[in-house]
């Protein structure tokens, strides 16, 4: 199973941190707590970042279009699922006009804990930001609003022009490329510097390639993948192949 390391302010930070960074639910991961996290005195000196250790606990297949981002929770109150949907989508809104946006409307759709809200107008494209950041950064506040409210825990995915599907498909058509170029070269080949996300697409886009395996190489959040043929003969599991190294 995939293990990483998340930071932040405090746990629950870490995880909100590892939720958006992985596209998780909590009940996907395995979470160790490695250090708690401290305020120091008075909250301005001494203090020291929480950190955790979360463990996939299971492989997500590669997504369809149909799919979202991440596996819906189960267990949702129909009633606070409907609400959570309104909470978001509102939110959403309100954070819009704040910048501010004309022309663009925000739908919304529920299923299981999972909220999607897609962003649609002539200049919603704006709102995507360089390799989704801008995205990320609203889909991460919007999260941060629903889920201080309820007790019940949601997932709220934050779209725009299609980019996350179009996005998942750029990365596998990555992949299968440098595959390509790593089997004919006989030669390691490597990514760019990936988001765990990012990487975990790589990883499982190639998993059943059995002339090639990917190691994850480099330190903190963004690493490489490296993707290195096989000599002939010489076999090895799937898990041992696409394991995400920590």
């Amino acid at each position: 199973m995939d293990s990483y390391e998340f930071q932040g302010k405090n746990t629950e930070e870490a995880i909100a941190n590892a939720r958006r960074e992985l596209g998780l639910s909590s009940d996907q991961m395995e979470i160790e707590v490695i250090e708690p996290g401290s305020a120091g005195i008075f909250g301005l000196v001494g203090g020291r970042k929480a950190k955790i250790k979360v463990t996939v606990k299971e492989t997500k297949p590669l997504l369809t279009e149909k799919e979202e981002d991440v596996l819906p929770l189960s267990g949702i109150n129909t009633v606070n699922g409907a609400q959570g949907m309104n909470l978001a989508k509102s939110s959403l809104e309100k954070i819009l006009s704040l910048i501010p946006m004309e022309g663009v409307a925000v739908t919304s759709e529920q299923a299981d804990g999972t909220i999607t809200l897609t962003i649609s107008g002539d200049s919603s494209g704006l709102l995507i930001g360089r390799r989704g950041k801008t995205l990320d950064a609203l889909q991460f506040v919007v999260n941060r609003i629903v889920n201080k409210v309820f007790d019940e825990r949601f997932q709220v995915i934050v779209d725009s022009e299609n980019y996350r599907l179009r996005h998942r498909n750029s990365i596998v058509d990555m992949a299968l490329k440098l595959s390509d170029k790593a089997k004919k070269s006989k030669k390691p080949v490597s990514t760019n510097p990936l988001s765990p996300y990012d990487r975990r697409l790589v990883h499982l886009a190639l998993r059943d390639d059995t002339e090639i395996e990917t190691k994850s190489r480099g330190e903190g959040m963004m690493k490489k993948v490296v993707i290195i043929p096989r000599r002939s003969g010489m076999g090895q599991s799937r898990s041992a192949r696409s394991q995400e190294a920590v």
